[in-house]
């Protein structure tokens, strides 16, 4: 860690080198795992095409999130030169980002349903924050279990806005009536069962005043009961990859597409105006009720091309009405720096329930974020579409070496393929044991990638098959 904090402390130019040469040295071996097998790519080409394809990503990653990313908090920089596909006539106001305020005034918003355990200690460490100019406010959508009684107290005792919904209307709908009342030019959202880091928020509000192009970012989350189960140390060591590896590598294109729950903070001006299309969205003819930030995400990303139309739906709602927030080619960030705790499952059935509502979340963003990913440069639409290949291949190459495979005698072709699945999980416990030197939870990742591909990779289809059924549940007990 302290040859790391060296590091870092060095001019641009050396600290940039350096860890461009580190990294690469790191990656090495499978890089050269990769030429190794390029050869037999003929006698194979399903197994080891798709199997050098995720590699390659992987390394590809990796690459990015620990070279070229930097903390937009600590280094702030000019926006990259990317070339963002926009009618002329709307490029000028679209690439003209307004600076916020040195300290602008933050409302910070938490909804919350059947949370009695878990809200104290959430709502504690938001009021605890050390941004001086915050405002806190929690939305019970018609909590059943005594978690009213629990926000009367607390709003007794600390300084925050409560309010009650008599009706269940979802985690959006809760979410976008908080804001309707938040004075904040900047408006962060966390979870009910997440605890924050004193300085999470502020390190999030110097990258968007620092980077006045940035219209969200997103903090770094880890598992607040990590050492419960087998189950959440494995999920520990995937929230940090996904997190300091991929969202760090989307975050170097400006493009990350997913500020997640934990810790998502948004400029207003960036999102106000889509919030009522994100709290009343439809998917397949019905209400989509998962409260999804990925789809939140796409209005930023997505807004030069989706926005008016958005906007012309909603016309009459205050966010709307009141003020209409010109469209602008916002870059979306990754603050790693801004560390939040979250709650994972610790059992199997509900870690599921949760990962198919994530899937569910993943097909409907699809639809509406892959329609204009490709316009947002080469490199942020490489890794998105390239993901997205990987997650909808997943399921079929499970099915075709762990079910065909063996009917058809084929062994060793199972074999070869949990031998990727290692390698890779093996990789990413390399490179958590390099970020968290002294964690051991390291050992624990590569269980995640075979749990991965041996369950999770069939939940993709059934999450297809039932994306019609939603509520609001978070279930991570």
């Amino acid at each position: 860690m302290a040859f790391a904090r060296w590091i870092d402390s060095q001019p641009a130019h050396i600290r940039r080198g350096l860890r461009r040469v580190l990294v690469l040295a790191a990656l090495m071996p499978l890089i050269v795992l990769i030429a190794v097998q390029a050869p037999f790519l003929l006698n194979a080409p399903l197994l080891l095409g798709y199997g050098m394809c995720v590699l390659a990503a992987t390394i590809l990653m990796m690459y990015l999130g620990f070279a070229r990313y930097e903390d937009p908090s600590v280094h702030p920089k000019p926006a990259p030169d990317i070339e963002i596909r926009v009618r002329h006539s709307r490029v000028r106001q679209a690439r003209t980002f307004p600076a916020l305020l040195e300290m602008p005034t933050v409302s910070m918003l938490v909804a919350v349903r059947d949370e009695v355990d878990d809200i104290e200690q959430c709502i504690r460490t938001m009021v605890g924050s050390d941004y001086p100019r915050l405002e806190v406010i929690v939305v019970d959508d018609a909590s059943t279990d005594g978690t009213p009684e629990v926000l009367r107290r607390l709003a007794a005792e600390l300084p925050m806005t409560v309010l009650y919904n008599e009706t269940n209307r979802g985690k959006k709908h809760a979410l976008t009536d908080g804001v309707r009342i938040a004075s904040g030019e900047v408006l962060a959202f966390t979870d009910s069962d997440c605890v924050l880091a004193p300085d999470a928020l502020s390190r999030c509000v110097w990258a968007l005043t620092a980077n006045p192009d940035l219209g969200a970012v997103s903090g770094h989350a880890r598992a607040l009961n990590a050492d419960e189960t087998v189950l959440t140390r494995a999920q520990d060591t995937w929230y940090d990859g996904q997190f300091r590896v991929a969202k760090a590598a989307e975050a170097t294109f400006g493009n990350v597409t997913c500020v997640s729950g934990p810790l998502a903070v948004f400029r207003r001006d960036a999102i106000a105006n889509y919030l009522p299309a994100w709290a009343n969205d439809t998917f397949l003819g019905r209400e989509f009720r998962f409260a999804t930030d990925r789809q939140l995400t796409g209005y930023v990303l997505g807004q030069i091309w989706k926005g008016r139309e958005l906007k012309r739906r909603y016309a009459d709602d205050p966010l709307v009405a009141q003020q209409d927030h010109p469209e602008r080619c916002w870059r979306v960030g990754y603050v790693r720096s801004a560390h939040v705790w979250t709650t994972v499952p610790a059992r199997l059935r509900p870690f599921l329930k949760q990962q198919v509502r994530w899937k569910k979340s993943f097909i409907r963003n699809l639809c509406f974020t892959g329609s204009f990913m490709w316009r947002r440069g080469l490199g942020g639409a490489v890794l998105f579409y390239s993901h997205v290949l990987f997650v909808a291949a997943a399921p079929v190459m499970a099915v075709r070496h762990l079910v065909w495979a063996p009917v058809h005698g084929l062994y060793f072709l199972t074999f070869l393929y949990l031998c990727g699945v290692l390698t890779k999980g093996f990789a990413w416990a390399v490179a958590f044991k390099l970020a968290n030197p002294g964690d051991s939870h390291w050992r624990y990742r590569p269980l995640m990638a075979v749990f991965g591909s041996l369950v999770l990779s069939w939940l993709l289809p059934y999450s297809m098959v039932t994306i019609r059924k939603g509520t609001w549940a978070r279930g991570a007990q």
